[in-house]
This record gives structure tokens, sequence and C-alpha cells, in this order.
């Protein structure tokens, strides 16, 4: 996931993430001179570190809120400036002017944005919650302002490059996507609505990120536990102590639907407190519970979108993304939905005939799913997931495997750094290499859960690349294993593996970000598009050259054998329809809450995604959703609202380009280069459908996606 908090979806969309301010001299004579006690802020300046990494060192609680006051002065000043000036409109006076504002208040956003993600605080979620409606009450004050659209109106393309050509259409779609055409009286309207979504978006974050410390379950015997790991056990208890119930042992959750645990867990009592507590997190009648919430955020995204003068929220979404219409995204959701449910039946009726055998007397329940699959694939492929985790220790996985992909297929290199101060002390860093050895990035690592931490893996950027700024990437990923009990080694499954891989991929799209504006640079590309790069590089966990470099034994070192990487691969297509129906029905869900065209039609949030479910025919009660409607994380505080059928548009183009890969000779640095060239590092400076074309030859093809999930041959 390509993370876009409420705070980055406002600084990224209204002021571009730039990060070079106006003279010091223009500065003064519009503001107050800063405070003196603002020279020691570490957001005032610059960072020293090496391409202007965060000086997580310096950065204390009490730098925010004074950096985002004077940094919101300043923007303010210098939007002002650009909107008024008396010279006729310029792409460089205007729309450069732009790209370079807004250093201070930006500076301290991603910061803060990336620490609410990833080593949240009571001060800082305060802080979220209080400046959550000021900074969208700042975004309106660009995007609203009269005389600085009628500027960007007025600049001509003729004469620009293409980049420069593609940045001026970008900023006049912004501009009208986010109301510059509303009437005055419409616009005064919108203002109020911003603020209260972004004030609601926070509260709902907050809300969450409670509701998951507290929804975990505590166990008072081991027995309970039956079916995990001295180590995994070891470490319940660890986390019990942590949280003040020493004796006991403590299964904490994580953010989807289903607990990793749930395969492993013998009890099926166990089982069931486990998926009930996943479940009904966040719908307790408490301080917690988000439904409330969530229902005020529909509505006002309905009354946004009217105002816009769409008939719903998903149609004032999808305006810039690849799908550009719902109908598209549901015409593609549709056409996977069917075979998917098939599928899932006839894995259901599996599970059912293996509990039948065993004289289990009950009918399979969600709780009941990943324990009796982990059999049947055992059954069918003679594949245990126990037998494989040994061989993926996450720290191998992550340099022997991640890293060793990316030097094949790219040439890059990674060299652990140790200097360079960190948010948490579990997260650790890497510099980049390019092929001809030039250092390219800065890479940040956080690897394992915590109570401050959201739910989840994800990318971010410290700082984004640019050659207008002179900038180059500084990348985070964040995961959430569980931290192993101190001195064992941190064992994975293969679905995490294909997660770090996934995540990865982000990073390497940051990390070969080849723009001159900061907009449009690396990430910054349509929802539907972000995922794709992460999508094709999970392939990679599978590849016979790299899955013997990092699939050692943790004790033994020795490689997995090859018997087990073929029932590994034969195991590929298992429980696929599970797999994709809980994806499919979770982005329809989304797609639901968004395509309301009558505030009438909305309801209490469970019946909601009740009917939802049943009108899309995922009638399945084995198999809800990835996400249930009151942590669904993604579209209610992370900016996939309208957007979630993403990753199956992604995946669409994933495997269909792997296809391409693997047709081609695969691992190669041709190919490589040839993606690079052609998908990574062209951000959103070109037309993506034409940058598929340009890399394939063909338009996307679905039928790549539906083979690789076994549905047709």
């Amino acid at each position: 996931m390509k993370n876009i908090s409420s705070v980055l979806l406002i600084s990224a969309l209204a002021f571009n993430q730039s990060c070079t301010t106006m003279k010091q001299t223009d500065i003064q004579q519009e503001l107050p001179a800063p405070d003196p006690a603002l020279s020691s802020n570490p957001f005032m300046k610059k960072s020293k570190l090496q391409y202007e990494a965060p000086e997580f060192d310096k950065i204390k609680n009490e730098h925010f809120k004074p950096a985002f006051d004077f940094g919101l002065k300043q923007h303010e000043a210098e939007i002002i400036k650009i909107a008024n000036n008396p010279a006729a409109p310029t792409f460089e006076n205007t729309i450069v002017a732009l790209e370079k504002s807004g250093e201070v208040l930006r500076r301290a956003q991603i910061v803060f944005s990336n620490l609410t993600s990833a080593n949240t605080n009571p001060t800082l979620q305060a802080l979220d919650e209080e400046y959550a409606p000021i900074f969208a009450a700042h975004s309106d004050k660009m995007y609203l302002n009269e005389n600085l659209y009628k500027r960007i109106q007025s600049i001509k393309e003729d004469g620009l490059d293409p980049e420069s050509k593609r940045l001026v259409q970008y900023y006049k779609q912004n501009f009208e996507i986010a109301g510059a055409n509303l009437s005055a009286a419409d616009k005064e309207k919108l203002k109020q609505i911003n603020q209260e979504l972004a004030s609601l978006s926070t509260q709902y974050a907050n809300k969450l990120l409670e509701a998951r410390k507290q929804g975990g379950v505590f166990f008072t015997d081991a027995k309970e536990l039956d079916g995990l790991s001295a180590d995994e056990i070891a470490a319940a208890a660890a986390d019990a102590k942590t949280a003040g119930q020493p004796g006991k042992y403590l299964l904490a959750l994580q953010n989807t639907t289903q607990q990793p645990l749930l395969q492993n867990l013998k009890n099926r009592a166990t089982r069931e407190k486990l998926f009930k507590a996943s479940w009904g997190r966040a719908e307790k009648g408490d301080a917690n519970d988000t439904r409330e919430t969530i229902e005020k955020l529909a509505k006002l995204r309905l009354k946004k979108a009217q105002i816009l003068g769409k008939k719903n929220f998903a149609e004032w979404k999808l305006q810039d993304q690849m799908a550009k219409t719902p109908d598209a995204a549901i015409k593609l959701m549709n056409q996977i939905a069917t075979p998917a449910v098939e599928t899932a039946r006839r894995e259901a009726k599996d599970i059912q005939d293996l509990i039948d055998q065993q004289k289990g007397g009950f009918k399979v329940e969600p709780w009941d799913w990943n324990f009796y699959a982990e059999q049947v694939r055992k059954a069918k492929y003679d594949l245990d997931e126990n037998q494989i985790k040994p061989y993926f220790e996450i720290t191998t996985v992550l340099e022997k495997g991640v890293f060793f992909a990316a030097e094949k297929f790219y040439g890059l290199t990674f060299k652990k750094r140790t200097d360079l101060p960190v948010y948490h002390p579990d997260v650790v860093t890497y510099e980049v290499f390019d092929h001809d050895g030039k250092s390219i990035a800065i890479y940040y690592l956080d690897f394992y859960t915590r109570d401050s931490k959201n739910g989840g893996a994800w990318m971010s950027n410290f700082v984004e690349q640019s050659y207008l700024l002179g900038t180059k990437p500084v990348i985070v990923n964040c995961y959430n294993y569980q931290k192993p009990a101190p001195g064992k080694p941190s064992l994975i499954s293969y679905d995490d593996v294909s997660t770090i891989f996934h995540e990865f991929g982000h990073s390497i799209h940051g990390m070969f970000a080849s723009q001159k504006y900061p907009s449009l640079s690396g990430t910054n590309v349509p929802r539907d598009f972000v995922e794709f790069p992460s999508q094709i590089n999970e392939h990679w966990a599978l590849d016979p050259v790299v899955l013997k470099n990092y699939a050692v034994h943790y004790e033994t070192k020795q490689p997995i054998p090859q018997a087990l990487v073929e029932k590994i691969k034969k195991a590929a297509t298992f429980n696929q329809g599970y797999m994709t129906t809980e994806l499919v029905s979770a982005a329809a869900l989304d797609m639901d809450w968004h395509t309301v065209n009558d505030e009438k039609q909305f309801i209490p949030v469970l019946d909601f995604e009740k009917q939802s479910l049943a009108n899309h025919g995922f009638n399945l009660a084995t198999v809800p959703p990835r996400y249930h409607t009151p942590y669904f994380a993604h579209i209610w505080g992370g900016g996939y609202s309208a957007g979630y059928y993403a990753y199956l548009w992604s995946e669409t183009l994933d495997n269909d380009a792997w296809e391409w890969i693997s047709k081609n000779g695969g691992l190669t640095r041709e190919n490589g280069d040839r993606f690079r060239k052609y998908i990574l590092s062209v951000g959103n400076s070109v037309d993506l459908n034409q940058a598929f074309r340009d890399f394939t030859g063909h338009d996307p093809d679905i039928k790549p996606l539906l083979r690789n999930r076994g549905f047709i041959k």
C-alpha cells in the first residue's frame, strides 16, 4: 500500500510537497519575524543529513505546532503573492512558483504524517485532530483562490517541454476537481465540508488505532494456544506482560479481518474468540466505535460531490484515475467476482468435506477457514506452512531476497547505515546505489507491530525526488509483523514474504523517480496505477534464482529443498477463490458506499454492508470481506475512498506485464532497464495508459490475471 494519510493528502494535492522557499527577505516583507524560539526548531531549515533525511534525534513533539503555525502563515503569504502578482502569468512565475512554495509546512507535515502512522502518541493524536481542519481550510485557500485559478487557466502550453506541459494540465485539472469553478456561495459550503471531512477522518483513524490496541485477546492458559510455536507463545506472553497482564498471553490484532495465527490454532473456541475480536473491534458501542463517524463521512462525501456537480463521490473521485468512471471499475470487479465466488464455493466444499471426514460435527465458519484450508493444502500438495516458515527469516528475506532481486533486475546495491537517526529503535536504514555505483536514495525499514503504529503495511516518502528542488528520495517501508522474543528469529509465512516484496515495489517506484517537478514525481500517480509496480515486484519472490538465494533454513543454513519449492509453486493457485473473493467484496463494498446518489439510501453501517454484499452475490458467510466496514481504514482514513478497486485494476496491469517479462527472458538486466524506463521512472509525467503500451506493446488484458489465479486455463 502506498500510504496517503489525511495530512499527506492535503499537502500532496494542495501544495505538491515542494521544498524550496522564497528568499527570507521576501518572507519578512509579508510576515512578522519568526519567534526567536523557532531558531532551534528542526523544521525551520533543511536537514543537514544526507538527502535531507529527517533529523529524528532533534525532532520532538513540541516542534510540530510552532512549525505548523509558521509554515501555514509563510505558505499563505507565498500563495497570495503568486495569485496577486501584477506581472502577466507565466509558467515560471505561477506554476513553478507553486511547486517551490511551502517549504517549512511541507517538511513538518510529512514527518508528522509518518509519525502519526508509525509511532504516534497522545500528543501527536491531539495535534492531528486539531490541525486536520486547519490544513483543509489552508488547502481551500489555494484551490478556491479565483485570481490564482485565472492565472493558471491563462498559461499557454506552447513552447513548453513535455513534462512542463503535463504539469500545467495537472494543475488545471486539480483546480477544477477541487471546485475552482464554483460560485462564491458553493465555495463557502465546500470549505466547511472539507474541514469537517478532515476532522472526521482523523477522528476515525485515532478511534481505530485504539480499537485495534484494545481489541487484542488475552488467554490465561497456554493450552488454549495449542498449535502455535514455542516462540510465538513466548512472544504472546511477553506482549501480555508489556500490556500489564503478566502470566497471561496476548494475541494482538492485525488490521485485516482474518488473523494470521488462525491457520495454526487448533482450539476452535480460541479461533472463534480471536476472529470475533477482530470482526467486532470497532463496533462495541464505546468511545472507539467508528460507525457514527463513518456514517457522517459517507454523507459529507456525497454532499461534497454534489456541490462539485457529480452524482456521487465515486464519480467525482475517479476523474483523474485510469478507470475514469465508477462503471469502468465496477465492470472490472464483476469480471473477477463471478469466477472468484464460484472457485470459493468449491474450496468451501473441500474444507467441509475434510471437517466431515474428521467427524468435526460442525459447519465451517470464517474462523475455521484458514485452519482447515491449511490442512487441505497439505493433503493436496503435501505442503505445510510450518515447513516453510523456518526458511523465511525476515532479515534474510529482505537482504538476500528483496535486495538480491533488485540487484539482478535493476543493478541496485544496498549498504546498511547505522549513523542516521531513526524514530524508533526497531527502524533500520540503508543507502541505495545505482548500477553505476552512484548513491540514489536512503531507505528506512520498520518491521514490527506496536500499539503506537497503524495496522497494515505501507510505503511513504520522507523526501521526494525532484530535479527542480535538487532532492533525492528518502523512503520508508512499514510493516506489522510480530516481534520475536529476545534472541529468537522472526520467521514469517510466504504471504508475509510476498508483502515485503510488494511494499518494496512501491519503494523502487519512488527510488527510480526521475522528474523535474515534485508534483509529478515517483509514486504521485493515479491510485489504480500506483499498485502496479508493487504488485509486479511480488513475482520475484518465487523466481528460482531469487528464491534459492533467500530461502535458507535459519538453523541449518541449508537452502530450501527443491521438492518443497515445487510444492509451493503447485500450490500457487490454492485458496485463490477465497483470497480473491475477500478482496473484490471489499472493493465492491467501498464502491457501494461511494456510489450512493441520495442521502436517503444510507442506512446503518452494518445493514448497509450486509445489503451491499448480498446485492453483489457475496453471500458466502464463510468468506467475509478482507475489511469489515468499521475497520476499513483504507477508505475511511487512508485515501483509498472509492479506490480500493485499484488493487484489482493494477493487478490486471501487473499480470499482463509479468507475462511479457516471463516470455522475454525473465530476470534480466535488459528487462529491468526496460521496466524502469517505461514504468518506474516516468512518474506521472506521461500518459500512463501509453506507458503501459510502450512497455508491453498492447492494451491491458484481464486474461493473464484470471489465468494466474487459476480461474481460466
